[in-house]
Order: C-alpha cells, then sequence, then structure tokens
C-alpha cells in the first residue's frame, strides 16, 4: 500500500475546526480506503481532537493531520499548550467534555506526545480493509 500523509492548518475558531475536520475527512476518503465505518470514526475522532485543540489550547498554532501506511491510520493534532489532556467526569447536563471518552472508545491506540513547541495529540486504527478493488476484469463467455 502507498503511504499517504495529510497536514492542515486550523485556526483557533469553532468554524475553522469544523472545516479541518472535514477537509481531513475528505483527504483520508481520497485515499482509497474500502471501510466506510472506519472512514466515518476517524473524521468522528479528528473532530474530537481537533475541537479539543482548539477549545483549550489558545492562540498558538494548531495544525491536524492523517498519515496512512500498510497497516494503521494516524490522525494527529499538534497546538502550541502544554497542558496535558484529560479525560474528567461531566455531569449527566454537561453538553460537552465526553470527547477523550469517544477517542479511547473508538481508537485502537491513543496519546499524547509534548513537542518542544506544545503536544501533539492521536489516535491510531489498524487497517484491515484493502484500498479499494481494481476494477473486475471483464467475464469472459465460453
Amino acid at each position: 500500500m502507498e503511504a499517504h500523509q495529510i497536514r492542515i492548518p486550523v485556526s483557533s475558531t469553532p468554524a475553522a475546526a469544523a472545516s479541518a475536520r472535514q477537509q481531513l475527512a475528505a483527504g483520508i476518503r481520497g485515499w482509497g480506503l474500502g471501510d466506510p465505518e472506519l472512514l466515518d470514526t476517524a473524521e468522528l475522532v479528528a473532530g474530537e481532537l481537533i475541537a479539543n485543540a482548539v477549545r483549550h489550547a489558545g492562540d498558538g498554532p494548531i495544525a491536524a493531520g492523517a498519515r496512512l501506511n500498510d497497516d494503521a491510520l494516524l490522525i494527529e493534532v499538534t497546538d502550541a499548550s502544554a497542558d496535558v489532556p484529560r479525560a474528567g467526569l461531566p455531569d449527566a447536563d454537561d453538553e460537552g467534555g465526553r470527547g477523550l471518552f469517544l477517542v479511547a472508545a473508538l481508537a485502537d491506540r491513543h496519546g499524547f506526545d509534548p513537542t518542544p513547541s506544545g503536544k501533539r495529540c492521536w489516535a491510531e486504527f489498524k487497517v484491515s480493509a484493502p484500498l479499494l478493488p481494481a476494477p473486475s476484469l471483464p467475464l469472459q463467455r465460453s
């Protein structure tokens, strides 16, 4: 499988977060993965990671990216905050606070790494479905 990569700068606004999620999802869909459930899940997780960065990282630079190789799809978001992401227990009527729980439940692996300028939050998905199949050969009549 050919390796693919995409990286998108994100402004610190909710509208920019939504746009980045859509751009990232479109880029990943263009790589020809044949698993629609994986694509939907990756888009949801990317949206959560991007929204967290926009909401909690302040005004520094934010970037969202994805990489696909032979066996994994990696979603990553970098920001300028050194604050460690924490999953808390929101009240039942809170509108937010469940994003990291979703990431943990949906990704095969996830975490964060400090960087010299902030942190990188990531989620990884095993890729079991091949790329979309090549066109089938015409049937031969006997």
